[in-house]
């Protein structure tokens, strides 16, 4: 049995490429939530800071996790992470206790 997998990320943004960055990181929401293994994936803003994005997303398992970080959907990201973010990308790693809520 798959055992659902969680991840925070939390992206910083330069303020001058904050709108870029907003964009390339919307733009991810829609296809990741059609591939399979995607339980949800839900995309946020600091309300006291516009430039720090937050992901929360629940995968059905780690290996569904590792598919979606090779989509070409993410190489937008990737290929430019040191122009547009101000600090490294914080990702948290967990592993869910608790029923999938249907």
């Amino acid at each position: 049995m798959a055992i659902p997998y969680t991840i925070i990320g939390t992206v910083v943004a330069k303020p001058e490429t904050r709108e870029e960055l907003h964009k390339i990181l919307s733009g991810f929401v829609e296809p990741t939530r059609a591939e399979a293994g995607c339980i949800n994936y839900d995309f946020h803003v600091d309300p006291a800071d516009p430039c720090v994005f937050m992901f929360y997303e629940n995968w059905r398992s780690k290996d569904d996790l590792d598919r979606h970080l090779a989509m070409p959907h993410l190489k937008p990201l990737f290929g430019r992470l040191d122009d547009l973010v101000a600090r490294p990308v914080d990702v948290r790693r967990f592993v869910m206790l608790s029923q999938i809520a249907q």
